[in-house]
């Protein structure tokens, strides 16, 4: 038998009555208020587009690293998710990985992932049954009709979400194009970029070879001169402030900052671009690019924001 999916009001309020009802008057005074996303997953041709999504796995499967991470932590392969590699999205039919999803479902219980998705489904698609193996078909073909029609285009979407301002992330090596497309519509939607250098900054990043490759194409920069390096910084900053951009983003794994000479720095750098980094070297020159896209921000206005 089918279980109810059941969402309660309060779910997510203090179990104490007395500061359930001080959350609940809260929340009641800013319901209704727009939303402002400084920090939001989301890919900008979603807008430049306006192309309706495929199907429910390409939406809320694939993309999503909180739920494929869970269930390759359990034993599941990424291809049967329908997660792309380096070769590109596997061949997986996304019908047989959203019931992967919905046969593991319950391991999410009591977790953000399963709170949001479970919000999702009520109140953004409508379902009154819980998602579980036995109605994994019946919410991929329903989401799917949904996701084809009109009403769930991106754009119309984002003005029923009541979303004021929508900020992505995208790094130096990325293409802005998407951006400049939505301001030239004429749509009244505000997406902007943010600036998030971490893979021209992290030499333990997967991408960082390969993006400073791009970012020298991008940029005209010598990117492997210190000097060089900072003016390409500086000249993606600019772009993306074209582009909208109001703040960086820089997701290291600790918030060590340092202020070395300008000697020490070009030696830790040329360091960095060689064979002989250590672990060491490799959050000394992330702390030190802190303190440099502070400088900048300090220069051109841009709030950094760090996670």
């Amino acid at each position: 038998m089918t279980r109810p999916l059941k969402l309660d009001p309060d779910r997510l309020f203090p179990t104490e009555e007395r500061a359930r009802g001080i959350a609940r008057a809260l929340y009641k005074e800013v319901a209704g208020l727009p939303i402002i996303s400084p920090h939001g997953h989301t890919d900008p041709t979603w807008f430049s587009t306006n192309a309706n999504w495929s199907n429910a796995t390409e939406l809320l499967l694939s993309p999503d690293h909180y739920l494929y991470r869970m269930l390759y932590s359990q034993g599941v392969q990424l291809a049967d998710l329908c997660v792309p590699d380096k070769q590109g999205a596997p061949a997986t039919d996304p019908r047989k990985a959203w019931r992967v999803l919905a046969q593991n479902f319950h391991l999410f219980r009591g977790t953000p992932s399963s709170m949001w998705l479970s919000h999702v489904f009520g109140e953004v698609f409508g379902f009154d049954a819980a998602f579980e193996a036995g109605t994994a078909d019946f919410y991929y073909d329903t989401i799917n009709d949904k996701l084809a029609s009109d009403a769930f285009k991106p754009r119309a979407l984002f003005d029923r979400f009541g979303i004021e301002f929508l900020a992505t992330t995208e790094g130096p090596q990325d293409d802005l194009t998407p951006h400049h497309q939505i301001h030239a519509s004429g749509w009244k939607g505000r997406v902007v970029t943010t600036y998030r250098p971490d893979a021209v900054i992290d030499v333990e990043h997967e991408q960082f070879a390969g993006a400073m490759r791009v970012f020298a194409e991008k940029t005209g920069e010598d990117v492997y001169s210190w000097d060089g390096y900072l003016a390409a910084h500086r000249k993606r900053r600019a772009d993306f402030r074209v582009a909208g951009a109001t703040a960086t983003d820089h997701g290291h794994p600790t918030a060590m900052t340092a202020d070395l000479s300008k000697d020490e720095a070009e030696r830790l750098f040329n360091t960095i671009l060689g064979d002989a980094w250590t672990p060491a070297d490799a959050e000394l020159f992330r702390a030190q690019m802190l303190t440099e896209m502070a400088a900048m921000s300090a220069d051109d206005g841009m709030v950094m924001q760090i996670h």
